[in-house]
């Protein structure tokens, strides 16, 4: 056993590129109940100063190393049921850590639907097949038959019932599976052709109609999109290598000399390269083709949702917030700075009500009666309409004006928790509640939406959707632990994320502020029902407590550092907080003196990063921004325009920009930059505020060509 942990150890190191001896001593933290987070923060010492990144690739090969090993059992278990588990075949399955050769190994012992070589061994005539196979110049078949077939007066049945036995073992065999895939990863093609009759309906997928590449060099967005076809019978996609050749070398592993016994294996061979081999090992690069352009797509979601969730968050402030509509009006509601709802209304400054004086008058009493510091409006249907009618209203200079998405709002405002948030109020007033509390705090607001709602991403829809899920939720946690919560203040949900709590305990925090007031420390998170020491452990680094008893509270020190900062400070002969609040003492403190068997340099220094900027929010300050005010409909653009616009969404092949007409534009990938760009992420960030030129203006397919070359935001 502990021969196959350090194995295990060794794998994962290998698999990641990662130090043995900090791997082995992540996996040991994981599987004591620590978090990736807490991993990642607050055991430096023990990761080697791992990122969050490469602690999270550890748990994951932890995971895929366990789900081997118990596919290893069941197989064992499998084959031993069967009787035919032998000490050799034992050893090769619990010294293979390969999943693909592991599967082949597997495979003749798998149970199978009825085939025809099973039909032909209850005949009794694998004993034939395997006399056929040894290929002998000196019998011939007539012999082979009468001598070992129970269907003695059955020439043409007896072969055919061998040939299935040989065809089925071809197709089993390790060796001619393993020579197929090889061609495979280096000749295979993507073919695509549109199903007769499709030509109308799929007008989507015409690039796709007659398409054939090699697939090492298909895209993930070119593969998803064929696939997506595929599934909605537009189009049919096969992967597929030339036949002759690759069938010779399979032949060569199994055909032996040039006599009947041979040709019959040869003709078995072929049969079982077409009917069993190629489809299995085409229908197997299909899967992993699949699962890598699923996992490049989610690569690409992933970045979009992680640059989204840290978006510059306003702060706590004032906020009137409007979702704009035309024909039912636009929502207007006022918020206090910690985002509750204190009035809403409805106001109908277009067409075809416009009452426009009355809207305005609405507008500014409520600015001024609610001390409105910030006005958010959505960007969706008549977004800008409503941005341009606020921004010529005679409001006070500090109230700034934002165009905020609605990509997910409607969701939110029809889900259990914007009913359980406000049940005594329509999905219009949660939707613009929502569209006000992104504007103050994008992380808090939008963990409350399905991510896949929230308009980020390419194919999402079509990607495996297990996968998905964990990977946004690994990234939602990342986010919400590098920021840090508010102890006192913090929904469920936003607490939910928070590194060793989840649902239930984060449910009982809230329940126990409502009942008892705030915290006053963190200690006291000790007297939330079933929140233990290895929760509070897990857990109490990333709450922070403004105006506490405890100044260290509202920090990312942890307090099982805290008796480290007050010898700190009592060796300053200061108090922690004055310790905090003076750079000077700070500055005289040399931190290796404090270097200990359980504290090394990497956590000291983010303790005095810590002291020197307490809480200090890592996502950047808000930038106030304002579309082109020429510019409101996809026909009022021009080639040769430059336009300020903001990111909205990054793919594999571009990034896409609002520029403020409804349409958001397309900057290609070779468009990003003067220089060659691989991956858009490089350059661009979701939200991120850039200029761009018009390039190229479609107006009956509504699209839009910009590009950045030699445009400087």
């Amino acid at each position: 056993m502990l021969a196959r942990i350090s194995m295990n150890y060794n794998l994962i190191a290998e698999r990641t590129g990662l130090k043995e001896k900090y791997v082995r001593q992540v996996v040991d933290l994981l599987q004591e109940g620590a978090t990736v987070p807490f991993i990642s923060r607050y055991r430096k010492e023990a990761t080697g100063g791992m990122t969050d990144v490469e602690v999270a690739q550890v748990a994951a090969e932890l995971d895929n190393v366990n789900e081997l090993e118990h596919r290893k059992e069941f197989i064992l278990t499998t084959i031993e049921a069967q009787g035919k588990l032998t000490p050799e075949l034992r050893t090769r399955i619990e010294e293979c850590w390969d999943e693909t050769t592991l599967e082949d190994i597997y495979l003749p012992y798998k149970q199978k639907r009825r085939t025809r070589a099973q039909v032909a061994r209850e005949a009794g005539l694998e004993p034939l097949a395997d006399a056929i196979m040894k290929q002998s110049p000196n019998v011939t078949l007539a012999q082979l038959v009468e001598k070992v077939s129970p269907l003695r007066g059955d020439l043409e049945g007896s072969l055919q019932g061998a040939k299935d036995i040989i065809a089925e073992r071809v197709s089993e065999d390790e060796r001619a599976r393993q020579t197929l895939r090889t061609t495979f990863s280096i000749h295979a093609q993507i073919q695509s052709k549109v199903i007769k009759g499709k030509d109308v309906e799929g007008q989507n997928y015409r690039d796709y109609f007659d398409w054939t590449e090699p697939l090492k060099r298909c895209s993930s967005h070119r593969l998803l999109a064929m696939r997506r076809g595929e599934a909605e019978g537009i189009l049919r996609v096969s992967i597929c290598v030339d036949d002759e050749p690759a069938m010779e070398r399979i032949a060569r592993q199994f055909v032996r000399g040039n006599n009947e016994c041979s040709r019959v294996v040869l003709e078995a061979v072929e049969d079982g390269y077409k009917r069993l081999l190629e489809p299995s090992i085409s229908n197997e690069f299909g899967a992993s083709s699949k699962q890598k352009a699923d996992a490049e797509a989610i690569r690409v979601f992933v970045s979009n949702l992680e640059q989204l969730l840290m978006a510059s968050p306003l702060g706590q402030k004032r906020v009137m917030a409007i979702d704009p509509g035309f024909r039912t009006g636009c929502k207007v509601v006022c918020l206090d700075a910690e985002g509750n709802l204190l009035h809403h209304d409805v106001i109908f400054p277009h067409p075809p009500r416009a009452e426009r004086v009355k809207a305005m008058l609405t507008v500014q009493n409520l600015v001024e009666k609610y001390g409105v510091q910030a006005i958010s409006i959505g960007n969706g249907t008549a977004g800008r309409e409503t941005e341009d009618f606020v921004r010529h209203l005679d409001l006070p200079d500090n109230v700034e004006v934002y165009s905020v998405s609605e990509d997910g709002a409607s969701i939110y405002s029809a889900s259990e928790i914007a009913r359980e948030e406000f049940p005594n109020e329509d999905v219009t007033v949660r939707g613009a509640v929502s569209i006000g509390r992104r504007l103050m705090d994008p992380l808090a607001e939008l963990v409350k939406i399905d991510p896949s709602s929230i308009g980020v991403g390419q194919y999402q829809k079509d990607v495996n959707q297990t996968a998905l899920r964990k990977s946004l939720e690994d990234t939602v946690i990342n986010c919400v632990n590098r920021v840090g919560v508010n102890l006192n203040t913090a929904s469920r949900w936003l607490l939910t994320y928070v590194s060793g709590l989840g649902p239930s305990l984060a449910q009982n925090i809230v329940r126990y502020r409502r009942e008892n007031g705030p915290f006053h420390s963190r200690k006291e998170l000790m007297k939330v029902p079933r929140l233990g020491a290895k929760a509070f452990e897990q857990s109490a680094g990333f709450l922070r407590i403004k105006g506490g008893t405890e100044p260290l509270d509202n920090s990312a020190v942890h307090p099982e550092r805290y008796e480290l900062v007050e010898r700190m400070a009592r060796d300053q002969k200061c108090s922690v907080a004055e310790l905090m609040a003076d750079k000077s003492l700070r500055d005289k403190i040399n931190i290796e003196q404090y270097v200990s068997n359980d504290v090394g340099l990497p956590t000291l220094k983010d303790i005095m990063t810590e002291l020197d900027k307490p809480g200090l929010d890592p996502r950047q300050p808000l930038h106030a921004f304002a579309f082109d005010p020429t510019v409101h409909e996809i026909g009022d653009l021009r080639e040769g325009m430059i336009l300020p616009g903001i990111v909205t969404n990054i793919t594999n092949f571009g990034a896409f920009v609002d520029i403020g007409v409804h349409t958001k534009g397309l900057v290609h990938v070779s468009q990003l930059a003067d220089h060659y760009v691989k991956d858009p992420t490089t350059v661009v960030k979701v939200q991120q505020q850039v200029m761009v030129r018009v390039v190229g203006v479609d107006l009956q397919r509504e699209r839009i060509s910009l590009s950045m070359k030699a445009v400087h935001s």
